[in-house]
């Protein structure tokens, strides 16, 4: 069946509803916007769906929702898993009640139980939730930082984090063998209720969560002394930050926290920026007049779903510094190896966790400290695999875990990344740090000094639509093909292959294995330890290529940086003009 008659199909059948028929009968005289809509399904990925609200097939609707749940439902059944339970949260965005509620019922109608939250929550509680009720699965209605008109479907495993092999591949292959949107089933809420496959669940999950990140707690008496003097801005960005980071702050004693009210209230609109992501500058703005009026110490913004944080440190009155993820992440990352290791408390066999893409500054914390430091594909839940490997096999005991993407996990609680929890860590770190007469930016610039002056960044391109889609990988596959031998003013001295799960050594022609699973990512090992990394993104119509380099002092790491993204830049637009 073509897009047309898919896009028929969805006007005249009266299985879809009034709401939906008539949205489609709207952009009848719109062939593309009919075509974008419906020249394939809304894909189910590895971690899920995402995608821009609306009707059609490669749209986030009920039927698209219903759809992915359904496959869920079988898988869990093939797997004789249907009486363990899965645990469903959502967040601020338009839909996301509605998408939760709706998935929650296709599990009742399937004979699996849902454990639904009563109102939006962070994501890693949920990942929490999924172990602490001993679920087979859960489900996250959230498109992260995505614009407004996007939202989305994660799924989680019994492990508590998102799908990996063969789990994700054998959801994956349940979707996709529907193809009628009236094959999903369905119940009432009120039958399911009845039949005690519907739980509502809200203050003991919360309650336990917290518990959990308190005990990470290992400086209370610095807290206790200097908590009046540090004083914190934070904004939700309107999402599900706003009551978990408050009562956690409060509740461990920290009084001076000043929270952005335009910010403060869910709202899937996101009225007072462009895009809900705390790596934007913009999204500080609003919290930047709050502390620069306060003289505030640190600024902090946790993003829709709270597992990702965006941090601004003080320098001087009025003078404040941005901390990228992989910055941040290595801050709480040198805070729990150095209080850890001062309290006797560091595993002989410790582990610090990374994606391939983050700082290589995380490396030499871990060596500072005697601990192993492991390399995964990007995307948390191959932390989160780690940390069962661990758990299962007795490989290691894991300490911390970061991607550059400003996210981080302090703890074994949950297995994804959490924005709470790092929000409670660098509070505490300001407070010990403070007994020692430092800022968290004297901290910063002494781990500068310490390890090297690592700078890393990320150069992205956005191709919307089943164009930018193709370009997108039209770019990889030109990179395959003809790899480059120098990249800016360096020679690549090998490459990482990990569509074919090899790596190239460029000097003598040798091939080896990456030892990591297979994905649509191209790795370039460079001369003077700098390297790039291409990959698509997961979650966002992008294109990524991120690059790092080790300088002398900032002004030379920083020249260098701005150095490799040009040439990236020139590197990839060579590709996409010769098209």
């Amino acid at each position: 069946m073509d897009y047309l008659q898919n896009y028929e199909k969805w006007c005249n059948d009266e299985f879809f509803d009034e709401a939906t028929r008539r949205e489609l009968a709207d952009i009848s005289s719109d062939k593309s916007e009919i075509e974008e809509r419906f020249y394939k399904d809304l894909e189910f990925g590895t971690a899920g769906l995402r995608g821009i609200l609306g009707a059609g097939t490669n749209r986030m609707n009920i039927y698209t929702v219903r759809k992915a749940t359904q496959g869920l439902a079988d898988y869990i059944i093939s797997c004789g898993k249907s009486d363990c339970g899965v645990a469903i949260a959502y967040d601020c965005r338009n839909m996301s009640p509605e998408f939760a509620d709706e998935a929650a019922r296709c599990l009742a109608a399937n004979n699996i139980k849902a454990y639904v939250f009563d109102e939006l929550r962070p994501t890693p509680e949920l990942s929490f939730a999924v172990r602490y009720l001993g679920c087979v699965a859960g489900i996250n209605i959230t498109a992260s930082h995505n614009p407004a008109k996007y939202n989305g479907y994660k799924v989680y495993w019994s492990d508590g984090a998102q799908i990996t092999p063969p789990h994700d591949v054998g959801i994956m292959d349940k979707v996709k063998a529907i193809d009628d949107y009236s094959y999903p089933k369905t119940m009432s809420k009120e039958d399911a209720v009845k039949a005690g496959l519907y739980q509502v669940i809200g203050k003991e999950l919360d309650d336990a969560y917290i518990k959990e990140l308190k005990a990470l707690i290992t400086d209370q008496d610095a807290i206790d002394k200097y908590q009046k003097n540090i004083k914190i801005v934070f904004t939700p960005l309107h999402g599900t930050g706003n009551k978990p980071v408050r009562r956690l702050l409060k509740e461990i004693g920290f009084e001076n926290v000043f929270v952005v009210p335009q910010q403060e209230k869910p709202d899937g609109n996101f009225p007072t920026v462009n895009y809900p992501n705390p790596e934007s500058q913009e999204a500080f703005t609003l919290a930047m007049d709050i502390a620069i009026k306060e003289d505030a110490d640190i600024i902090m913004a946790t993003d829709p779903d709270a597992d990702r944080l965006g941090v601004y440190v003080r320098e001087t009155a009025g003078k404040y510094h941005s901390l990228t993820g992989n910055m941040s992440g290595c801050l709480i990352g040198e805070y729990i190896c150095e209080r850890r290791t001062d309290s006797g408390n560091m595993p002989s066999d410790a582990r610090l966790v990374k994606s391939i893409v983050t700082t290589n500054m995380l490396d030499a914390i871990a060596d500072n400290y005697n601990a192993k430091l492991e390399e995964v594909l990007t995307g948390f839940k191959y932390i989160g695999q780690k940390m069962l490997e661990y758990e299962k096999e007795h490989t290691g005991s894991y300490v911390f875990g970061m991607e550059e993407s400003y996210g981080c996990l302090p703890g074994t609680y949950a297995r994804d990344k959490d924005a709470v929890a790092a929000t409670m860590m660098l509070s505490q770190a300001a407070a010990y740090y403070m007994s020692q007469g430092k800022s968290l930016w004297d901290v910063m610039v002494g781990i500068y000094d310490k390890y090297g002056y690592y700078k890393d960044d990320v150069y992205s391109i956005t191709l919307e639509g089943k164009a930018g889609i193709e370009k997108i990988q039209s770019v990889l596959d030109v990179l395959e093909e003809k790899p480059p031998k120098k990249i800016g003013e360096y020679d690549v001295l090998a490459i990482r292959n990990y569509r074919k799960d090899e790596r190239l050594d460029c000097k003598d022609n040798s091939i080896s294995k990456t030892s990591l699973p297979k994905s649509n990512v191209l790795y370039y090992e460079l001369e003077n330890a700098a390297w790039v990394c291409v990959r698509p993104s997961g979650t966002e119509p992008k294109l990524k290529m991120y690059y790092g380099i080790r300088g002398n002092d900032f002004e030379s790491a920083k020249t260098k940086g701005e150095a490799l993204s040009a040439a990236l830049k020139e590197l990839v637009d060579g590709i996409l003009n010769a098209e």
